[in-house]
């Protein structure tokens, strides 16, 4: 009696992949946690949309772990960093004001705004411009 394995493909993943990965799982995780604390302590109403826009995106970053796998596509990863870091401004000056009563700095909260859409805009181009691996 044979016995067959199934092993991974030879192919290393990306470095795309698994960073979107981590950032997806650690945004939803923070979502989480986010949404507890608006329910809990928050009076502003600011960790609550925080905290959507943290939910709302981590299947994004999944998504784009799972196409960083399967395709080479050239704005992947300006859209990954674009998202990344509009969300971090954006989120991060509502968590200020929330917790601190203070901005992250002036214009944060609307340059993170968009970073995001211009993250957005960045993966829709991407359409454009998918090869096969």
């Amino acid at each position: 009696m044979s016995h067959r394995t199934i092993s991974a493909p030879d192919e290393p993943t990306s470095p795309i992949m698994r960073i979107s990965l981590v950032l997806g799982g650690l945004f939803g995780a923070a979502g989480v946690m986010l949404m507890a604390a608006s329910a809990h302590i928050d009076t502003t109403g600011l960790v609550g949309t925080a905290a959507e826009m943290l939910l709302f995106h981590a299947p994004a970053f999944l998504a784009i772990s799972a196409l960083a796998q399967v395709r080479r596509i050239p704005f992947l990863a300006v859209g990954l960093a674009l998202l990344t870091i509009g969300l971090a401004l954006f989120c991060g000056d509502l968590l200020f004001r929330a917790f601190l009563d203070q901005r992250l700095f002036p214009m944060s909260a609307p340059t993170g705004g968009m970073m995001l859409i211009l993250g957005w805009v960045a993966l829709a181009l991407s359409a454009l411009r998918i090869r096969a691996r």
